[in-house]
């Protein structure tokens, strides 16, 4: 399609629509990975019947960033004299 990083792309919302609705036509089960949360619940909408909506090593990175921004002003640098 051309439009490779762009999955809002009107021609790409549309082929993904329409590809939830013939799955669910053929009596499949249609799912999508998608960070959106506007999008995820229109393709629930639509019929997807599962939409994931994290990855799970971005969700592990973000928490393990909130995490060390929490502690990090309280936390002294360690500076061992041996390994």
């Amino acid at each position: 399609m051309g439009y490779a990083g762009n999955p809002q792309h009107p021609e790409v919302q549309a082929a993904i629509e329409q590809a939830i609705v013939q799955i669910r036509e053929a009596g499949k089960a249609p799912g999508i990975l998608i960070a959106n949360e506007q999008l995820a619940k229109r393709y629930l909408e639509l019929g997807a019947l599962f939409v994931a909506v994290g990855v799970d090593t971005t969700l592990l990175a973000r928490a393990a960033e909130a995490l060390a921004a929490r502690f990090g002003a309280q936390a002294t640098a360690i500076k061992p004299d041996v390994y």
